[in-house]
């Protein structure tokens, strides 16, 4: 697939579509930031998620896999979307009890390959908790994607890992957060914060 897009193409859509916003947000980590990322605000749109999903599929199809794998709810869409692209299955992982867990009849089997998918990257919480759950089945991990890497490239979760937009967003712990000492309003617009 011709990639139809660079990533300043990309970085554009995203202010455009408001899924990059600026403030002071309570991110799913827990950690607090001046810069929130809310992917679905792009890939509300078929069009552009389908370009999204061409761009980290482009860069495994050298590998086997038998499925796509992503965690509920921000990787549900985009492993979907990966996933169709390789021509696999895709699946989800979703938090029960406090843990990420297979659940709606899904199943990964003993050998299988899996390509791991979030649609952005913080802390790589999810994503582990994603890989120890492929490791306890005895299956293997293809490789980690995503479409944004908050971390500045300094979260590494497995050897193969890609990430189309890679930025250096400070976050700051709730005990030393300038945003709080400032008496900036906090919001919690991740979905682990939704009751």
């Amino acid at each position: 697939m011709k990639q139809i897009f660079d990533q300043e193409t990309l970085l554009k859509i995203f202010y455009k579509t408001e899924a990059i916003l600026k403030g002071h947000f309570k991110l799913s980590s827990g950690l607090h930031s001046d810069t929130y990322i809310q992917c679905a605000k792009v890939m509300q749109y078929p069009e552009l998620n389908s370009i999204i999903a061409g761009i980290i599929a482009d860069k495994f199809r050298d590998v086997r896999l038998d499925g796509v794998i992503g965690p509920a709810i921000g990787g549900i869409i985009l492993s979907y979307e990966v996933a169709r692209k390789l021509g696999v299955k895709g699946i989800f992982a979703e938090r029960e009890e406090g843990k990420m867990k297979l659940r709606r009849g899904f199943e990964i089997n003993k050998g299988e390959n899996y390509l791991i998918v979030e649609d952005v990257i913080t802390t790589g919480g999810s994503v582990k908790e994603i890989i120890e759950l492929i490791k306890e089945r005895e299956a293997s991990i293809a490789g980690v994607a995503s479409i944004i890497d908050r971390s500045g490239g300094k979260v590494k979760l497995h050897p193969r890992q890609y990430s189309i937009l890679v930025f250096n967003i400070k976050n700051y712990k709730p005990e030393g957060c300038p945003l709080c000492k400032q008496g900036i309003p906090l919001t919690a617009p991740g979905s682990k914060h939704i009751r």
